[in-house]
């Protein structure tokens, strides 16, 4: 009868063996819509291979880490900062990749500048809640 000493012991153990498996590290993501599932995919496969057991922050942290350029600058900087405030929805590194969709997702010029009316700010309101 295996103990539950042993049984952690065990799983200890198959957790170290499986965090000498090579996994390749994401491209950084500069906000471009043909980098996105590339991006997404490689830091969700690491996040489950390597940082499987590191909290939700670090794991955030660590994706926003790879979100580098002019385009996504501010877009990374409002996520810290409302993440910081603790005021943000994205919890999870999962939260997080839904939202580098929906940002960054785009299907034609029209969304696109309906997508740039709507995060128009008027006084710290959305243009939504503006008009």
């Amino acid at each position: 009868m295996i103990t539950i000493l042993q049984q952690q012991v065990n799983t200890m153990l198959l957790h170290q063996q499986g965090s000498r498996i090579e996994v390749a590290r994401p491209q950084v993501f500069s906000g471009k819509m043909e980098e996105m599932s590339i991006f997404i995919n490689m830091a969700h496969l690491y996040i489950r291979m390597k940082m499987i057991e590191e909290v939700a922050t670090t794991q955030m942290a660590w994706v926003l880490s790879y979100v580098q350029g002019e385009v996504v600058e501010a877009w990374k900087d409002n996520l810290l900062d409302e993440l910081a405030k603790e005021e943000s929805e994205v919890e999870l590194a999962e939260q997080l990749f839904t939202k580098i969709r929906n940002d960054f997702w785009e299907t034609s010029e029209e969304e696109k500048k309906i997508k740039q009316l709507r995060t128009i700010e008027q006084g710290g309101r959305t243009c939504d809640e503006y008009v």
